[in-house]
């Protein structure tokens, strides 16, 4: 083995399930941090606490249902890379800097594009569902 190799294994920690485990806790201590510490995040989940049921109460089929639930977790998932982005550039400094700006920059655009996907999945899904409930409420 490559020394390299070795000194890298000394990082990683143990194997198996046990190394499952660990990987399992340090994944909820990140959402435990995302939440406490980024609000954008507490505002997503708030979103998605809404969204998620809906797209279940929906009479969609399986698949639309799917597609919804999957747009929403997306947002969720690419705000937690921005918030890791940001976390990592503030940890190296605290000065404005270009490249620094730059790279927060891309990750709220990287976030405005989900959202956007977001709402064009359910404008394209639900919409038409939902419109025909109301027209249907309206009626009765």
């Amino acid at each position: 083995m490559h020394a390299a190799d070795s000194a890298e294994r000394q990082h990683k920690g143990r194997r198996g399930l046990v190394r499952l485990f660990n990987a399992l806790l340090y994944s909820i201590s990140g959402l435990r941090l995302a939440f406490r510490h980024e609000s954008a995040f507490r505002q997503e989940i708030a979103l998605a606490a809404v969204l998620i049921p809906s797209a279940l109460a929906l009479p969609v089929p399986p698949i639309e249902q799917v597609l919804l639930i999957t747009s929403v977790l997306l947002v969720l998932v690419v705000e937690l890379l921005n918030s890791s982005v940001e976390a990592a550039v503030d940890r190296i400094g605290l000065d404005t800097h270009r490249l620094s700006k730059r790279a927060k920059d891309l990750g709220s655009a990287a976030v405005l594009v989900t959202l956007a996907a977001l709402a064009t999945v359910w404008g394209v899904l639900a919409g038409p569902v939902v419109w025909r409930l109301l027209i249907g409420l309206l009626a009765a």
